[in-house]
């Protein structure tokens, strides 16, 4: 039994499909497919129904899939205690991020991270939370940064800040004028929302529930650059997190009055993951840096 099988068996798991597991491997599908069944060789059993395109545990598989991705995070915190015999921040560190934080949020943080630890290799996975949180579990990220809370009870959560909610309307809008706005004033208007599977749909569909407030959504997208240049062309409305106000054309940024609307973002991670020199290493990295930056929006800071 090979740990590269074991890898590509949980990928294929997670994914429902070997092509998807072959890509997220950067391998051919065929030689992803050979693996998995000379390991399903080796145990004598099927882990996978193949159902057309798409495959599904057996109930062997669902038995082994937990004792595989431990015996991944095993290893993986096996090599990290190696590193960390070695005295230096240097090694690898895989970073989660979903696509309404990463954007916004990563970069400046990033690139000031690779100047003070040149010798670390910093990877980042832009996810949706369900897969994020799943890719926690199986030990393929080190840590990720969400929106909290999350459900995941063998996670740690901790807050990092709290960012309020803004309406962007069109510049010509009738409330484009106003300081802030309370959302029952475009409790009428056409709104944009970001698709299912985004948690941030989910802080815009609760703030509008506190508000009693049924969103009159006529347009969804996966992205907020979408959202916004169908704002900025007089499509609707929509709700935006602090981090993604800028300075655009055809758009007003108008905060909420509601003091209940913002999110919480914050780092998960696994309860068991090895915190090696390089992880510790990059969460003093992010108080510092919540610390000596700027950010004049945010309602506050939380230690990591």
């Amino acid at each position: 039994m090979q740990l590269h099988q074991l890898r590509y068996f949980c990928a294929v798991a997670r994914t429902s499909s070997f092509t998807r597991a072959a890509q997220h491997e950067h391998l051919a599908q065929p030689s992803l497919s050979q693996q998995v069944r000379k390991l399903e060789d080796e145990l004598g059993t099927r882990l996978f129904d193949r159902l057309g395109r798409t495959v599904r545990l057996t109930q062997t598989g669902e038995a082994f899939l937990p004792r595989a991705e431990a015996i991944l995070r095993q290893v993986g915190a096996a090599k990290l205690e190696i590193q960390e015999m070695a005295g230096t921040e240097q090694g690898k560190l895989v970073i989660g991020a979903i696509p309404t934080i990463a954007p916004y949020f990563l970069p400046s943080c990033l690139a000031s991270f690779a100047r003070k630890f040149p010798r670390v290799q910093v990877s980042v996975v832009e996810e949706v939370t369900s897969e994020l949180l799943n890719r926690i579990q199986e030990g393929t990220i080190d840590l990720a940064l969400l929106a909290l809370p999350v459900p995941a009870s063998n996670c740690l959560s901790r807050e990092l800040f709290r960012e309020r909610l803004y309406v962007v309307v069109p510049q010509n809008h009738r409330l484009a004028s106003l300081p802030r706005i309370h959302l029952k004033q475009i409790e009428n208007d056409p709104f944009l929302l970001l698709k299912e599977g985004h948690c941030f749909r989910e802080n815009t569909l609760s703030a509008c529930g506190r508000a009693r407030l049924q969103p009159n959504v006529v347009f969804e997208s996966g992205q907020f650059t979408t959202i916004l240049a169908m704002v900025a062309a007089g499509t609707g409305v929509s709700v935006v997190p602090e981090m993604a106000v800028e300075e655009r054309e055809g758009c007003r940024f108008l905060p909420l009055a509601e003091d209940s609307a913002y999110r919480r973002v914050g780092i998960v991670q696994l309860k068991q993951h090895f915190r090696s020199r390089v992880h510790r290493a990059f969460l003093e990295h992010l108080r510092q840096s919540q610390e000596q930056r700027d950010i004049p929006l945010r309602l506050r800071r939380v230690a990591v």
